[in-house]
């Protein structure tokens, strides 16, 4: 039994939580068929009340392709909806791998993305590394006063922020088309990859899985009111306080731009939890942008 279970563990599990995204989820899991990182299965936790949605040849084709590859892909229709801090923990405890890479239903991701994120976390050691979302309906949208960006030209180290401190605002750097446009000025290629200090990552992060169980992973939802939001938010900051992480340019990964189905955002899990009280006091001042993938604003 030991044996088969060794067999079948690939170096990353790639989770995605979805919820009525048939077309969109075809698309993101089309995006990982030509990866140029193989060894990777997949797990999907679908709460979309019709279960059959998923069973749609849409849907069903990428998935076939992936397994024709010789990589696992896992279905669960996991309802009731408890919000997205208890999805992510479910996806998480269906987890083997030694890596983990959450990634949003509405994504493209170009062939290089798993494989940058394999090499850096493993020449960091860190808690995660991910990419920020391109949005690239803003490609002529140039922010200079968003693009201020800040490299690890060290090895990564634990970083404790709190909101009100200047490193919280490297959030911005993620909005719009900032990162494209970052990447393309300063010529960093797949082949160069350079880290950068992050506050957070939406969308696209890779866990070592141990270092997230470490810190509880998204167990706290049960102290969460379904409608809430900023739960990748709360649990990178536990990450990075003890383990670190990273963002890795270039990114490559891009964002469908799609309406968010997380429509009721009444509650910031990192206002109504903390890391500590000075923590709590400042987070009640976070605004929804800064919790939020904002491509508008």
């Amino acid at each position: 039994m030991i044996c088969t279970l060794l067999i079948d563990m690939s170096k990353v599990d790639v989770l995605i939580p979805t919820y009525n995204r048939s077309s969109a989820l075809a698309v993101t899991l089309t995006s990982l068929i030509a990866q140029t990182f193989k060894d990777f299965n997949i797990i999907i936790s679908d709460q979309t009340d019709d279960s059959t949605t998923i069973a749609s040849n849409l849907v069903q084709t990428p998935i076939r392709v992936l397994r024709s590859h010789n990589h696992k892909v896992q279905i669960h229709h996991h309802l009731p909806r408890r919000g997205m801090a208890e999805q992510r923990q479910f996806l998480l405890d269906q987890a083997t791998a030694p890596y983990v890479l959450f990634i949003d239903d509405d994504l493209v991701l170009e062939p290089f993305v798993i494989e940058q994120f394999v090499n850096a976390i493993e020449q960091e050691n860190c808690g995660f590394v991910g990419s920020g979302l391109i949005g690239l309906s803003f490609a002529q949208d140039i922010r200079p006063h968003e693009q201020a960006i800040e490299f690890w030209d060290t090895p990564v180290q634990p970083e404790k922020l709190q909101p009100g401190m200047p490193e919280w605002e490297r959030w911005k750097l993620h909005n719009a088309a900032n990162l494209y446009h970052i990447q393309r000025s300063l010529n960093i290629t797949p082949d160069q990859p350079r880290k950068y200090r992050i506050a957070w990552i939406g969308g696209c992060v890779m866990y070592n899985a141990q270092k997230l169980r470490d810190v509880g992973g998204f167990s706290f939802w049960t102290k969460l009111p379904e409608n809430h939001c900023g739960e990748d938010v709360f649990v990178q900051q536990q990450v990075m306080a003890k383990y670190g992480g990273c963002g890795v340019l270039p990114s490559g990964a891009y964002h469908q731009e799609l309406p968010t189905t997380v429509v009721d955002r009444s509650f910031n899990a990192p206002v109504l939890l903390s890391i500590d009280e000075s923590f709590c006091e400042k987070a009640s001042t976070i605004e929804e942008d800064e919790l939020s993938l904002t491509y508008d604003s």
